[in-house]
């Protein structure tokens, strides 16, 4: 059962799994801590995640605590097939690199088709489908991401949802660090894979000032490039501002940008009435989960030619002869041109989507039918193990500091 692209790749698979798990240990521990009675057995659980080798530990994690896995990839170009391939060996996997998108909605029905009880989801694909299914098994379940988490909330004030799901995006352990130094990393990790070209000296935009946006512009002043932020929120305009950078709309920083940079998980933030603004050759790429940030849809329409020159590179030529380098085809950098977020920060989001499953398969009777946060508790135990993973430890409040935060009176 299942469908990937090469079952060779097994062994490469494992390697980049060991070394994955070796630098995620608040995941094990909190693993082994909750999941040692086996707790998911007999419990299908239903995974629509990016296949990387962060994912393959907690993959891991899930089936050591006794779940029956099913996988299915988060994005079609996103999937590294050695971990889809040693993945297979413990769990049914549909996924591999390059899915067609009739290829990409088949992998999650045949996920669905396996009446799953919890869902873990990052986008909210695979919990749509189940609403648009009417899926009666599914108890509830997890999502990671802003873009997912937007659409099921939607589905709750229309008051679609039809089983609990943990906001697994809205917790500090998750946005603090996944979000903006996770993000930061490794979308210029893709964009210096994709390109080879140096930053420093470069005018980088970026599109959208929430956590992945403080994360990218952070991680392109640290580059020494000159960083230009689009915002139309005041506050984050404004916390642009104070934080250093240079605030303005897309059509006045189109002329401006060497590198533009989306980070807003909102649809058509490059329209494409300001590529034509922009300088002969410069770069687009995508930092949000689905590939509608950048009107690909109209730029490559209106294209005079279209090359790929590059791996994750095509030359768009515009119709007045200037030329734009759109990266990843306007999906996800960081997991289609590179390798995704370091292990380090994906053991948090990982844990707290473990511990989440758990959670909700408990508590699902008495959670209702909405979008919750993860609990305080179990956020704290995540911090805990992953500084005590960091070989860091920390002091308590005594019962006199707590008894003074309580109190009115000094």
């Amino acid at each position: 059962m299942g469908k990937i692209a090469n079952p060779k790749l097994e062994a490469e698979g494992k390697k980049n799994f060991l070394w994955a798990k070796d630098h995620m240990a608040a995941l094990t521990t909190l693993s082994k801590r909750h999941g040692a009675g086996r707790p998911l057995k007999g419990v299908v659980v239903g995974v629509c995640l990016h296949v990387t080798k962060e994912t393959s530990a907690l993959i891991d994690a899930l089936v050591a605590a006794g779940a029956d896995v099913k996988l299915a990839a988060a994005n079609p170009l996103s999937t590294q097939d050695d971990i889809a391939a040693y993945l297979s060996t413990m769990a049914e996997v549909w996924a591999w690199r390059g899915q067609t998108a009739k290829e990409y909605d088949w992998c999650i029905e045949e996920v669905l088709r396996a009446k799953p009880e919890v869902l873990i989801d990052d986008g909210a694909d695979l919990h749509v489908a189940a609403h648009r299914a009417k899926l009666g098994s599914v108890l509830g379940g997890c999502e990671e991401t802003t873009t997912g988490v937007v659409r099921l909330k939607a589905l709750e004030k229309e008051g679609l949802l039809r089983y609990p799901i943990v906001a697994i995006n809205n917790a500090r352990t998750k946005y603090l660090f996944d979000n903006r130094y996770g993000t930061g990393q490794s979308t210029f990790d893709g964009i210096l894979r994709a390109t080879a070209l140096l930053i420093a000296g470069k005018t980088v935009v970026v599109v959208g000032y929430g956590w992945v946006g403080k994360g990218v512009a952070m991680r392109a002043k640290g580059l020494n490039a000159n960083v230009t932020v689009v915002e139309i929120d005041p506050i984050k305009a404004l916390e642009a501002h104070l934080d250093g950078f240079d605030v303005m709309s897309i059509e006045d920083a189109a002329p401006r940008g060497d590198i533009f940079i989306t980070c807003t998980g909102q649809k058509g933030v490059i329209p494409f009435s300001s590529v034509p603004l922009m300088k002969d050759g410069a770069i687009l790429a995508n930092a949000g989960h689905f590939d509608v940030e950048i009107d690909t849809k109209t730029l490559l329409a209106k294209a005079r030619s279209v090359t790929a020159v590059r791996p994750n590179v095509d030359e768009v030529v515009l119709p007045g002869g200037k030329r734009v380098y759109l990266l990843a085809k306007g999906r996800i950098v960081n997991l289609v041109a590179a390798e995704g977020h370091p292990p380090e920060v994906m053991q948090m989001s990982f844990a707290n989507q473990f511990m989440s499953a758990l959670y909700v398969l408990k508590n699902h009777e008495k959670l209702g039918k909405r979008v919750l946060d993860v609990p305080p508790k179990n956020e704290n135990e995540v911090a805990l193990a992953t500084l005590d993973s960091l070989g860091i430890s920390i002091g308590s409040a005594t019962k006199e500091q707590l008894k003074y935060a309580e109190s009115w009176s000094l």
